[in-house]
C-alpha cells in the first residue's frame, strides 16, 4: 500500500536515512527540519502519515503532534512519535498530545513498515468517511459535530481476552475508572460473542496458553459488527513476539503493549483508541442520517423518487438476468385535491403520512414503497407473479378504503385509491417501459371508476 509520508527531524541524515527505507518500500516521502516547517507541509499536502521527531529546537514534537490533533482539517492524520529516549513520561506525553504511536530509536524496518501500513488504512478509511461528510454537506447535508469527551464505566465498554487471571484481574483494575471491563478466558467462540456487544476496544493477550490471539484477532476483523472496533494487543518482548506484533498490525490490529503494563500508558492508549472509534461512529451515523434525508420523502418517509428510480433499475436488470419476474404498482389517492380545498394542506400531509403508513404495513420487506409525487406511490415487488402482485394491491387498496382517516382535529374522511399494476414481459426493456406500463393501468382505473386495481395487460 503506497502513502504520503512526512518525516520531521531536526537532524539531516536521520530524516536521510527514514527516507531511504520508506522510499525503498514505495513510500512518497516529505520531509521537515523543524516543527513549523512540518505544520506548513501538513496543511498544504495534507500526507497520510507524519513520523514526528520529539527533540527538536524551538518547537518539539509534542508541540508539533498537539497542533496537528487540535486542528479540524489535519486531526485525522495519524502521528507516530520517534525519539531516542526510552522514558514511560514521553510516552504518556506523546499518546496525550494525540500521537498514534511511539518508536524508539534506533528503528527497527519490519516494525516501521508494519506500524506504517496498519496507520494508513485505517487513515484510508477515514479519508473516505470524511469525503463523503463533506460531499453530503456541499448538499446541504448537516455536519457532525465535535463533543466533549468522556470516558466513565457507563458510557465506554471494554472486553479484555487474556486466561492469566492474575494480569487480567490487574489491567482491569488499571481501566476500571474509565469503563466497564468484561474479561474473557479465551477460547474460539470469543469473536462470536463479542458480536453480540458494541464494545468500544478489545485488548487481546496473544501470549495465551490455548487461545491463539491472532485467530481472534482475524475473526474480529472478519465479522462486519467488530470489523471496526479497535483492538489493542498485548504482546511479549522477544523474536517470537515481534513476529506476532507484524502479523497483528497487518491484519488490521490498532495498537498493541509490551509487558509489563504500566497503567498510564495502558490509560492514554485505551482512550486514544476509544476517542478515535466515537469519531468514526460520529462520521458513519451523520452518513447514514444524511443517505437517510438524501433518499427519503420529508412527509411520508418512504423512499423519494429519485432513489426509487435508480434502485428500480438495479432490480429490473437482476431480474432479467436471472429470468425472475418483478412488478410494480402505481397508486393514486382518489378526489385528493379536494380534501387540500377542503380541509388545507396541513390536513392533507396528514392524510399523506397516514396513507404511507397504512402503505408500509402492509407491503413485504422486500417490497419497496416510494412516493412517486403528489398523491401518486409506487411498490416495487421482486420476484413477485403477477396473481400474488395483484393480491398484494387488492389489500392495499383495501387497507385504504375500509377504515376512515381520522385528522387531529378528529374529522373522518373516507379516502380511496385507484391501483395500476404492471409486471416485466419480454416488451419491457427499461425502467420507464415498466413505470409507463403501470401509469397506464391507473389511467385506465381511474376511468373506470376509481378505486379498483387494474393490470395492464388487461388494460
Amino acid at each position: 500500500m503506497t502513502a504520503r509520508v512526512l518525516v520531521v527531524d531536526d537532524v539531516l541524515p536521520n530524516v536521510k536515512l527514514l527516507e531511504a527505507k520508506l522510499t525503498s518500500e514505495y513510500f512518497d516521502v516529505l520531509s521537515a527540519t523543524s516543527g513549523l516547517e512540518a505544520l506548513e507541509i501538513v496543511q498544504r499536502e495534507q500526507p497520510d502519515i507524519v513520523l514526528l521527531d520529539v527533540m527538536m529546537p524551538g518547537m518539539n514534537g509534542f508541540e508539533v503532534c498537539r497542533k496537528i490533533k487540535e486542528d479540524p482539517v489535519t486531526n485525522h492524520i495519524p502521528v507516530i512519535m520517534v525519539t531516542a529516549l526510552d522514558q514511560m513520561s514521553d510516552k504518556i506525553a506523546g499518546l496525550e498530545a494525540g500521537a498514534e504511536d511511539f518508536l524508539t530509536k534506533p528503528i527497527d524496518d519490519i516494525s516501521l513498515f508494519a506500524r506504517v501500513k496498519s496507520l494508513v488504512r485505517l487513515k484510508v478509511m477515514m479519508d473516505e468517511l470524511k469525503n463523503r461528510e463533506n460531499t453530503g454537506a456541499m448538499l446541504g447535508w448537516n455536519k457532525s459535530e465535535d463533543v466533549p469527551e468522556t470516558f466513565v464505566p457507563s458510557n465506554t465498554s471494554i472486553l479484555l481476552v487474556d486466561d492469566n487471571e492474575k494480569v487480567a484481574k490487574r489491567v482491569g483494575q488499571m481501566l476500571s475508572e474509565i469503563a466497564t471491563i468484561t474479561h474473557s478466558t479465551g477460547g474460539e467462540n470469543v469473536a462470536e460473542r463479542a458480536r453480540e456487544k458494541n464494545y468500544d476496544l478489545v485488548i487481546v493477550s496473544l501470549s495465551m496458553r490455548e487461545t491463539d490471539g491472532l485467530w481472534i484477532c482475524s475473526k474480529l476483523r472478519s465479522f462486519e459488527e467488530t470489523r471496526h472496533v479497535p483492538i489493542l494487543v498485548v504482546v511479549d518482548d522477544c523474536e517470537r513476539g515481534s513476529k506476532q506484533l507484524v502479523r497483528a498490525l497487518e491484519m488490521g490490529v490498532n495498537d498493541y503493549l509490551i509487558p509489563p503494563v504500566e497503567r498510564l500508558e495502558l490509560t492514554a492508549r485505551a482512550r486514544t483508541q476509544v476517542r478515535r472509534k466515537r469519531y468514526s461512529d460520529r462520521l458513519w451515523e451523520n452518513f447514514h442520517l444524511s443517505m437517510q434525508l438524501a433518499t427519503t420523502d420529508a412527509v411520508t418517509g418512504l423512499y423519494n423518487r429519485h432513489y426509487m428510480n435508480s434502485h428500480l433499475e438495479t432490480l429490473l436488470r437482476h431480474a432479467r438476468q436471472a429470468s425472475k419476474p418483478l412488478s410494480l404498482a402505481m397508486l393514486d389517492i382518489d378526489h385528493f385535491k379536494p380534501v387540500n380545498d377542503t380541509y388545507g394542506h396541513a390536513a392533507g400531509d396528514e392524510i399523506l403520512h397516514e396513507f404511507a403508513k397504512r402503505i408500509a404495513r402492509n407491503v413485504r420487506g422486500v417490497d419497496l414503497a416510494a412516493r412517486y409525487g403528489g398523491e401518486e406511490f409506487v411498490v416495487v415487488m421482486p420476484d413477485t407473479v403477477e396473481s400474488d402482485a395483484e393480491m398484494i394491491a387488492e389489500r392495499l387498496r383495501q387497507t385504504i378504503s375500509n377504515t376512515p382517516f381520522t385528522l387531529a382535529d378528529g374529522t373522518n374522511i373516507n379516502i380511496t385509491v385507484s391501483l395500476g399494476l404492471a409486471c416485466i414481459t419480454d416488451g419491457i426493456l427499461t425502467t420507464a417501459d415498466l413505470l409507463e406500463r403501470a401509469d397506464s393501468a391507473l389511467y385506465q382505473a381511474k376511468h373506470d371508476g376509481r378505486n379498483r386495481v387494474v393490470i395492464a395487460n388487461a388494460a
